[in-house]
């Protein structure tokens, strides 16, 4: 069984111009972090030429779908028919966004179906995560 679902989304970039340039970026979930997602986002497509990527929780990205949530470096709300709206907030600047609800939908019941919400706990190895605590810690 796969422990990694990567997807491509289509994000559309908030900026002053009046057209919202359309920009890949890939959504990933990774059994062995079963909290987390990540947003990938390609060096063609970002400011520094370099690829970015944003971990945050899973299950912000799925209450931001309903309502805002998020006052850190990352939050989500929706926006309008089907639109989720994703800012990125880091010391240069903040990005923002727009994802197709939908891509989102889709990607969070894939991880569902990997890792049921509510059971991330199981995917955890605390035993082994100890001993590499304790081996990098001498």
């Amino acid at each position: 069984m796969s422990t990694l679902i990567e997807q491509p989304v289509e994000a559309r970039l908030v900026a002053a111009a009046p057209r919202m340039p359309s920009i890949p970026a890939t959504l990933r979930y990774d059994r062995h972090d079963p909290f987390a997602v990540q947003m990938t986002f390609p060096a063609p497509a970002t400011l520094e030429g370099v690829e970015v990527r944003w971990t945050f929780s899973r299950e912000l990205l799925a209450a931001g779908l309903h309502a805002p949530e998020g006052h850190g470096d990352v939050r989500v709300r929706p926006y309008g028919y089907d639109r989720t709206v994703l800012e990125f907030h880091a010391p240069e600047g903040t990005a923002v966004v727009h994802v197709r609800s939908g891509e989102i939908r889709r990607f969070l019941e894939a991880t569902s179906a990997l890792v049921p919400t509510g059971l991330e706990h199981q995917q955890l190895d605390l035993d082994h995560d100890l001993a590499e605590l304790m081996r990098d810690a001498r």
